[in-house]
This record gives C-alpha cells, structure tokens and sequence, in this order.
C-alpha cells in the first residue's frame, strides 16, 4: 500500500519545489529579492512557508536554487565550448572567448521558452543588485566557469595587464547583462529584425560584434599609449 503512494508523493513534492521556484524567478525579478515577502510568495505558489523550509532551509535558500536552475544551462554550455577552444589552442584568440562566453548568454531568455521574460528580468535584477549577499549567491554560481574565461582572456591578451583584462571582462559583462535583462529594448523588441533592409545579424550577434571591438579597441590603444611612452 505505502509503494502506491510514495510515487503520487514523491511527484507532488517535486511539483510544490519547482512552483516555488518559479515563483521565485517572477516574484523576485519584478519587486527585488527583500521586497518579496515570503508570505506573498507562498500564496502565490499556492502552498506555506513550510513549504519554504522543508526545500530549501531560507529564503536565502529558495534564492539560491532560483539561480542554479536559471544558470545551470548556460554555465554548460559556456564550460563545454571553453573546453573546446582550450582543446584546439591553449590560447584561444579573443573573438573565439567573447562568442563563446557571449552566445550562450545573449540565448538566456530563449532556452527557458515562456518563462524567458521572467528569467531576463530576474538575472538582470541580480545582477544589478548591491545587496553582497545576493551578489555572493550568484558569484557562487557562475565563479567557477567565468573565473575561467577571466583566466583565458588574460593569456590572450597580455600586453593589457590585470587591470585592463579585467575592464575588458567587465565591460563584457555588464553589457550581456544588461541585453540580458532588456533593461533598453523596445517595447516590441521581438518584432525588430525583419522586413527589408533589416540588419543580417540578430541582436545577440551585433552584442558579439559590439564586445570583440570593444575590446580589440582598447587593446589597441593601450599599444598606442606604450608607444607614445617609450623614448625616442
């Protein structure tokens, strides 16, 4: 009798954990992580705080698995296609890391189908907020892959130094997130792109674009200062 049930239970479970979740994602990219009480959020979910507590421990907790679940993806794929690049060059050229890293990024909103919307605001809500606690959830999920192309952009680019590396990563960065987030886009953003005379490339494909010339710009400028400082 117990075996019939535990599946039924077991399925009702896991229901109540991803409607807490998602609710998570929606709730807190529309009003912000403190702002959400967990009360508004349960009711939303349509369960209690227990709920809550029996899953993830916290708020902090929900928090965290919210993350994992709306990252997972693309620290996959941005891991697999750095270990493809490091396979073929143990200096992977700058273009190949910004398309690598950038790619999967920019395709956020889109592999989570309807909940895209849901997802952007709350990755750019993260993202942007200044709570250190929030940022070190988040850190704790996306650290371990970028550290790496930190790393990779560094070897490609060794005439910039520490700092200038970590600008350029940075600056790569913060305009994912902000593409990300649609924090800028048109109201009716995903009706742009067609029609004659459209541009050739998406979005995502011009922020690629945008970031390798950034880059390779102040890559090259940093060359012009070091000229203009060395005697004649």
């Amino acid at each position: 009798m117990s075996g019939r049930g535990s599946a039924p239970a077991a399925q009702d479970r896991a229901s109540t954990r991803e409607r807490l979740i998602e609710w998570a994602v929606r709730m807190f990219g529309e009003r912000g992580i403190e702002a959400t009480s967990m009360r508004a959020l349960t009711e939303a979910a349509g369960t209690n705080i227990a709920a809550v507590n029996y899953h993830f421990g916290s708020k902090e907790g929900l928090l965290r698995a919210a993350v994992d679940q709306t990252m997972r993806a693309v620290n996959d794929e941005r891991g697999r296609r750095l270990d493809e690049l490091e396979a073929a060059s143990p200096r992977p050229a700058v273009p190949d890391l910004v398309r690598a890293f950038v790619e999967p990024g920019a395709g956020l909103a889109r592999t989570h189908g309807a909940r895209g919307s849901d997802v952007a605001r709350f990755i750019g809500r993260i993202i942007g907020e200044p709570d250190p606690r929030v940022r070190r959830i988040f850190a704790e999920q996306v650290d371990p892959v970028e550290g790496r192309y930190l790393a990779a952009l560094g070897r490609a680019l060794p005439d910039l130094g520490d700092d200038g590396v970590r600008f350029a990563y940075t600056s790569m960065l913060g305009l994912l997130a902000t593409y990300q987030s649609g924090a800028f886009a048109p109201p009716d953003r995903s009706s742009h792109g067609g029609g004659p005379g459209a541009p050739a490339r998406s979005e995502g494909e011009w922020l690629v674009v945008f970031v390798i010339g950034g880059i390779l710009a102040v890559l090259a400028e940093a060359g012009t200062a070091d000229r203009g400082r060395r005697p004649a």
